[in-house]
């Protein structure tokens, strides 16, 4: 178990905004997001991530560079090791922030990486399992209060994110926010119309 009381053990921003064509194609891919989401952990070598991932480190460095030249990783210390410098990677925000919920401008459809497709797969041992918690609530509500409401829901993660590592499962939480054609009622009768 972690004894940082503030995880992961180096600083970076909380939030970045992820506009540029070249940092939207270095988050598209499993692999790659297994790597931010390892760094939210702690600053990891390239063989460290190699060993979490089951992977090759050429492989892993690989894309380790993808994402240093996308400017969401970078290197957060050094250590010498036998006359090598090794490197520590981190990531350089808590929360790369892609998109945004609601109509876009454009008739270009945006870069949509989607969360909850790959929460869906991965949560299908656990729902065999009978060990699968999920909510889905429907709202109809102004775009500036789901705004409002996402805000809230991207702290609730960066809490999760930051607590203290133990246990032999690694647990997913997933949200998300979309507009949907669900059905609404309509607006109530005031109080007054519905006396007599």
């Amino acid at each position: 178990m972690s004894n940082n009381p503030r995880l992961p053990d180096y600083d970076l921003a909380d939030v970045t905004d992820v506009t540029a064509p070249a940092q939207l194609r270095a988050l598209a891919g499993p692999l790659r997001d297994a790597i931010l989401e390892l760094l939210l952990e702690r600053a990891a070598t390239v063989s460290e991530l190699a060993a979490a991932l089951g992977r090759p480190k050429s492989t892993v460095a690989h894309h380790v560079s993808v994402l240093v030249d996308a400017q969401l990783l970078k290197v957060v210390r050094t250590r010498r090791v036998r006359a090598i410098d090794e490197r520590y990677y981190g990531r350089t925000a808590r929360i790369f922030r892609v998109g945004a919920v609601g109509p876009t401008d454009g008739d270009a459809a945006p870069y949509c990486n989607n969360d909850l497709a790959t929460a869906a797969s991965e949560s299908v041992p656990a729902h065999r399992a009978d060990q699968l918690s999920s909510i889905v609530r429907h709202v109809r509500i102004p775009r500036e209060r789901a705004l409002e409401f996402w805000a809230r829901v991207l702290e609730l993660a960066n809490d999760y994110a930051q607590l203290p590592r133990g246990g032999d499962v690694v647990y997913g939480f997933a949200a998300g926010l979309y507009p949907t054609d669900y059905p609404a009622l309509p607006e109530a009768e005031s109080a007054a119309k519905g006396t007599d």
